[in-house]
């Protein structure tokens, strides 16, 4: 269980922060001088140097949304326009991509973080500019709300790479991609000019979400803890009906992939700031805001509240909280995690997007919600440190002992060592970044920060 320290304050974090930020700098130049125009994107490190993994392009917008995180932390201007010209440069594919459940991650991470900054005045006014972030956001929301599968009770979700009988616990963070394309005002259209709500998806797919990959302890089978996460739920497409969870890159169908846990954190303290700034009447069609706020709250909080109690002390959790080595290690969650250990290893990626979705939903709830605030604070006191900030130089990585996909064995483990350790993924490195920044705005009263560019 995460020790959590209630005197820790964002300013304590100050000169932490800072170091992330010089040490990232160096990094974000080290990759764009390696890489290659059309070449496969960098997803994780090996030895230290970024390398492509196949399985999906679903890692770009992190490569480039981090240039512009650079800018926005440090103000520095070469990073804006690294960060902008290979948006405009390379994206585009990903905008009309029908093959993946990844918009979030790609468009909001680029295009959307250039038209936030832009509506924060931090970059100068340009109308030909923003109509083309704006265009790119709007086709995206409604490219990524088209991959619809439809459950037995009539609503659907946006399935996974998997296919149509696939829903992932990721994809919550995707449905960014469909909030800001209905904000600007937009509308996928089906056969026979069938106008389908963005807003309409993005709740639907929610509330499957909700239903079918969170557990609440109600005995839904024999492995119900409240607030465990199955990273993929699995729907029968001739009839729509659910039939059982599944894990594609946890341990089991039965144990929390932490990566996955994190996402839903985030992902839903996320949907309901922007939930709060919606016009009454938006939400009056979909059940009202009251009932939707319930249900997503109640998802984050059984999801964070999780994440804390099987954690280890200082936050930082291993790669899956049923990984079999575990059992091997004593009590494990009583003591700091150590990613260098012969057993297990630990996922920083998923301390990095867990503790931006306590930090949210801590802020969200006010008074209420100081547990959650406090324990994300403690998270990055220790990720923000040795041994996961990466000081090295000639390590292109920022954030260190980050895991991709444990069960296929894709990751590096280092000579002499039992499990993958020392490595980097660009989801980890983003994510470290935003939350980063995040706490840095609270640090220096600057706007809240939130992809749709409102304060909640």
């Amino acid at each position: 269980m995460i020790k959590i320290d209630n005197d820790l304050r964002p300013a304590h974090l100050e000169r932490k922060i800072a170091r992330l930020w010089e040490h990232s700098a160096k990094k974000i130049l080290s990759i764009d001088h390696g890489e290659k125009p059309g070449a496969a994107t960098p997803v994780f490190t090996v030895r230290g140097k970024y390398t492509a993994r196949g399985w999906t392009e679903w890692t770009q917008g992190f490569v480039y949304g981090s240039a512009l995180l650079q800018f926005d932390a440090t103000e520095e201007r070469r990073f804006l326009e690294l960060g902008r010209d290979r948006t405009i440069g390379r994206m585009a594919h990903h905008i009309t991509h029908v093959g993946v459940h990844d918009h979030g991650f790609n468009n909001v991470s680029t295009y959307g973080n250039l038209w936030r900054l832009m509506n924060e005045g931090r970059v100068e006014e340009n109308q030909r500019e923003r109509d083309f972030y704006e265009l790119a956001l709007k086709c995206s929301g409604a490219v990524q709300a088209d991959r619809w599968t439809k459950t037995a009770d009539g609503r659907g979700y946006i399935y996974s790479f998997n296919g149509p009988h696939s829903l992932f616990a990721d994809t919550i963070r995707s449905l960014r991609a469909l909030a800001l394309s209905h904000k600007l005002g937009h509308v996928l259209m089906g056969e026979r000019d069938a106008k389908i709500s963005l807003l309409s998806r993005l709740v639907e797919h929610a509330e499957i979400t909700a239903q079918y990959a969170v557990f609440y302890g109600q005995g839904r089978d024999a492995y119900d803890i409240c607030g465990r996460v199955a990273h993929e739920s699995i729907f029968n497409v001739n009839d729509g009906a659910y039939r059982c969870p599944n894990s594609q890159q946890g341990y089991a169908p039965f144990t929390t992939w932490t990566r996955g846990l994190a996402w839903i954190m985030l992902g839903y303290a996320e949907q309901l700031e922007f939930l709060d700034i919606l016009p009454e009447e938006d939400l009056d069609a979909l059940g009202g805001h009251v009932p939707l706020r319930d249900m997503m709250l109640r998802a984050a909080r059984a999801t964070c509240d999780f994440y804390i109690d099987h954690s280890p002390a200082d936050g930082i959790p291993y790669w899956d909280t049923g990984a079999p080595g575990l059992c091997r290690m004593g009590n494990y969650l009583d003591r700091a995690a150590d990613p260098f250990n012969d057993h297990e290893p630990v996922d920083s990626s998923a301390a990095a997007i867990g503790a931006q979705g306590l930090l949210r939903l801590g802020h969200y709830l006010g008074k209420e919600g100081e547990k959650y605030w406090q324990a994300g604070l403690t998270v990055l006191n220790a990720l923000f440190d040795d041994p996961y900030v990466s000081t090295q130089d000639d390590h292109q990585g920022l954030l260190l002992h980050s895991v991709y996909h444990r069960p296929n064995g894709w990751d590096y483990i280092p000579p002499g060592r039992a499990v993958p350790c020392g490595e980097s993924s660009m989801w980890g490195d983003y994510h470290a970044r935003e939350t980063a920044l995040y706490v840095q705005r609270a640090i220096s009263n600057k706007p809240y920060l939130t992809f749709f560019g409102s304060e909640p």
